[in-house]
């Protein structure tokens, strides 16, 4: 199992467990520990993972961080732990007080749940006020799954950590920002833009009427680009399944020909849009369809007791099947075949139960 995976299982294993966690000791069991386990440290092994590591401070002795992770006898992350649903407030850390009386070059505060890297970009040995690196296991992309790698015992390296670590603080308040702009632009934002377009002067007026327009060009202007993208991805893939596919002679029965099955492209498309979907779920290989004259099935492992969805695209109005844990099938009208993506919870359960079932009888 590659760390990618490791991660994600992980991050299933969160989901499950949080509310049944009620004490931060049982966050730390449950957990913290297992997260540490998987960037390859012996939790067990005091020479790699030191539990509630003594960190003396002035007068103050005995004073303790939750864990260190060991490297050549010496800290190199400090981390402390909350319960799961408490808060992450930095300025009541005890990370900020440790963090200079030791030598280790990075903190750790994490709920099990949100987990916050800190260094000394602002002033050498004293840890800063923001993190540098922060995600939610639970929502974790992958390019953050490769940012944590790097802290993986494999691939550990400070030098390395730290070259990236002022790009990585700097983008992510970028990109909150940018956000904050987006949702709700400023007039700063907006005069900015209005300046470029609108030859009268700007009146108070005229920055409330820009900053509606601002705010519904943004929006549009995002949705456009993620529908351009989509599309071009799967043509993509609909051209390498073309390439890729080996002409096959049949022999069609009386009972065939007369049916006049044929897969439309909106059909297709429609089979792809499901397998975007359920990519981050299981492995594209096992989505397949088969087409009858009435609808168009969507299965797991091609096996027609495992069907995802159904799709009914040929007649005056479109509709998706889709099924519950008895299987049975509910008709949803969509307008396109792009409204499929709003029912991607749906099939992601379906297929998730379909491997409970097949992980149950094994």
């Amino acid at each position: 199992m590659d760390f990618r995976d490791e991660i994600k299982l992980f991050a299933d294993r969160v989901e499950k467990l949080k509310d049944q966690i009620q004490t931060e000791e049982a966050t730390k069991n449950a957990l913290i520990m297992p997260f540490i386990k998987a960037l390859g440290y012996d939790v067990f092994n005091p020479f790699e993972v030191m539990p509630e590591f003594i960190a003396d401070i002035g007068i103050k002795k005995g004073e303790k961080v939750d864990y260190a992770i060991m490297k050549d006898g010496q800290p190199c992350i400090l981390i402390e732990c909350k319960h799961w649903g408490e808060s992450l407030d930095p300025h009541n850390s005890q990370l900020f007080r440790y963090f200079h009386t030791t030598s280790a070059k990075f903190g750790l505060l994490s709920n099990g749940i949100i987990y916050r890297f800190y260094t000394d970009l602002v002033e050498p040995n004293k840890m800063d006020e923001k993190p540098f690196f922060e995600f939610n296991v639970t929502d974790i992309r992958d390019n953050q799954i490769e940012e944590l790698k790097k802290f993986h015992k494999s691939y550990f390296d400070v030098g390395n950590i730290q070259n990236t670590a002022s790009e990585l603080k700097y983008m992510n308040e970028l990109k909150t920002l940018i956000n904050a702009e987006f949702q709700n632009p400023s007039e700063g934002f907006v005069r900015h833009f209005a300046r470029q377009i609108y030859q009268g002067m700007l009146t108070a007026k005229i920055v409330e009427q820009f900053t509606g327009l601002t705010k519904k060009s943004i929006q549009q202007y995002i949705n456009d680009l993620i529908t351009e993208r989509l599309k071009s991805a799967l043509k993509k893939e609909n051209e390498a399944e073309q390439a890729a596919a080996e002409p096959e002679t049949v022999n069609l029965t009386e009972e065939d020909k007369g049916s006049k099955i044929e897969t439309t492209e909106e059909e297709r498309e429609g089979f792809l849009i499901v397998k975007t979907i359920l990519r981050q779920k299981v492995n594209a290989s096992r989505i397949a369809f088969r087409d009858a004259q009435s609808y168009f099935a969507i299965l797991l492992d091609d096996n027609n007791r495992k069907t995802i969805c159904r799709l009914y695209l040929n007649g005056s109005k479109r509709y998706i099947g889709t099924f519950d844990e008895q299987k049975k099938e509910t008709r949803i009208e969509i307008i396109t075949v792009d409204d499929i993506f709003k029912h991607a919870d749906q099939l992601h359960k379906t297929v998730e139960k379909y491997d409970a079932e097949k992980a149950a009888a094994n």
